[in-house]
């Protein structure tokens, strides 16, 4: 399929045209961007998201297509969680802990099974192709960058001069998402007139600026609502409190389960809250099915492979790469080591790139060879590496204003279900994207017409 002559290609040439021929007057003007980011919400311990000076624009063939990604992932995502609650025997091909299994088996208090998501994607703009690069559930984050990036284009000369030619709408990613969370909160049983809701996280690791716009949203739409950690929730008398000592009857969890996991004995009072079903949460832990690295070996398996239709087996085979734990009795280690350039190396459950993320296009083949010695067996998995779709862009604000090629990385919002806007993250093209490092956000608009 041939997409290169849609209109998003029109509107990124329009801004490469205006850059190339008003140059200074586009660097004067990413250098008042980066002031007024600078004094944005987006400085957060010390570190400012940071962009590039052509935003991504995709246009309605595109958006359509995530729309369709989005539905068929859905679906195929919903039946894995039910074989996962239904059968034991589907449940041991999951690396769980029996302590993490009881919780994913509580009962589900919503009509739905995944809240919020974003699907990290290796999507070629010019043929459709594309590949997953992982899934994030309760965690998912960056809301507040695009929101704040969009906003920054105010300095932008060539942002300026194409919304003059072209019809461009940046997606709306708080309110969607408190009108979804609410429908969920309504097909509890137990639910009130008028909940007080809590977002919760451990706050020393929380992108509290997303839950602070939050928090505004749901006050606007007339819900009380509160940041709390995590840890300093109190239960009693059947009752969850706040630490300013409110009742809480909804909660936003943004732990993410791995960290709750590690933290457990301090995360008492919610669980016992939870398993007692004395409050909402959205969402679940099952959504760790979800969530983990492992699930895309899960969907390979035979026994996925029986729960799906021909298309969506079609689907799986076609855009989740091949994965498996880096132990040589899962996988050849010759193979491996002697085809780097085919496979890449990350933790089992990790998030924001932390630990050691490794292409084997990066390395030389003495340090594959190393780095697959020293990872065997530690808990690592090995997957094919993915093609990647690369654009020109120029950095003035904080590279060397010329122009590189840009890995693209669109995850794409998905809200209980909808597909509900997109975040754009790139880097300078051959390397891994990480976050808070090399990485640079671009904030995204579909584009209407002329």
């Amino acid at each position: 399929m041939d997409k290169s002559t849609g209109l998003q290609f029109d509107v990124y040439d329009a801004y490469r045209t205006h850059i190339t021929e008003h140059f200074e007057m586009n660097r004067e003007g990413a250098l008042k961007m980066k002031e007024l980011l600078e004094h944005s919400p987006l400085v957060w311990n010390g570190s400012l998201d940071k962009t590039l000076q052509i935003p991504k624009v995709f246009d309605s063939e595109t958006i359509s297509d995530f729309r369709r990604i989005t539905d068929i992932t859905y679906k195929i995502f919903g039946k894995v969680v039910d074989e996962y609650r239904r059968n034991a025997g589907y449940r041991a091909l999951f690396p769980f802990s029996k302590e993490l299994e009881e919780l994913i088996l509580l009962p589900r208090q919503y009509e739905g099974f995944l809240p919020i998501a974003r699907f990290d994607l290796f999507y070629n703009e010019k043929t459709g192709e594309f590949y997953f690069c992982e899934i994030n559930t309760d965690g998912t984050a960056a809301m507040l960058r695009d929101l704040e990036l969009g906003k920054a284009l105010i300095c932008n000369p060539a942002h300026q001069e194409v919304i003059r030619k072209f019809k461009l709408r940046q997606f709306e990613l708080f309110d969607s998402f408190i009108r979804e969370f609410m429908k969920l909160y309504n097909t509890y049983p137990k639910k009130k007139n008028h909940p007080n809701i809590a977002i919760v996280d451990f706050l020393d690791n929380a992108t509290l600026r997303d839950f602070e716009e939050f928090a505004r949203r749901f006050q606007k739409a007339g819900y009380n609502c509160e940041i709390s950690d995590i840890r300093s929730l109190r239960f009693q008398d059947g009752v969850l409190y706040s630490e300013t000592g409110n009742r809480i009857d909804a909660v936003y969890r943004r732990a993410v389960t791995a960290d709750v996991m590690e933290r457990i004995g301090e995360v008492t009072p919610l669980l016992d809250a939870i398993r007692s079903d004395s409050v909402f949460m959205a969402g679940a832990f099952e959504t760790q099915i979800l969530h983990t690295k492992w699930l895309f070996h899960v969907l390979h398996r035979e026994e996925t492979k029986a729960i799906l239709t021909e298309e969506e087996n079609s689907f799986v085979e076609m855009h989740i790469p091949r994965t498996n734990l880096l132990v040589e009795s899962k996988v050849n280690l010759d193979e491996i080591r002697n085809n780097k350039d085919d496979y890449i190396i990350k933790p089992m459950d990790a998030y924001a790139s932390k630990g050691i993320y490794v292409a084997g296009k990066e390395c030389t083949e003495n340090e594959w060879n190393v780095l697959v010695a020293k990872l065997e067996g530690k808990g690592y998995i090995c997957q094919q590496y993915c093609p990647q779709y690369e654009t020109d862009n120029i950095d003035f604000a904080w590279g060397d204003g010329k122009w590189h090629p840009y890995i693209n990385m669109p995850g794409l919002y998905v809200y209980n279900g909808v597909f509900s806007g997109v975040l754009m993250r790139t880097c300078i093209g051959g390397e891994i994207i990480v976050a808070h490092e090399n990485e640079r956000t671009l904030p995204v608009f579909e584009v209407l017409g002329k």
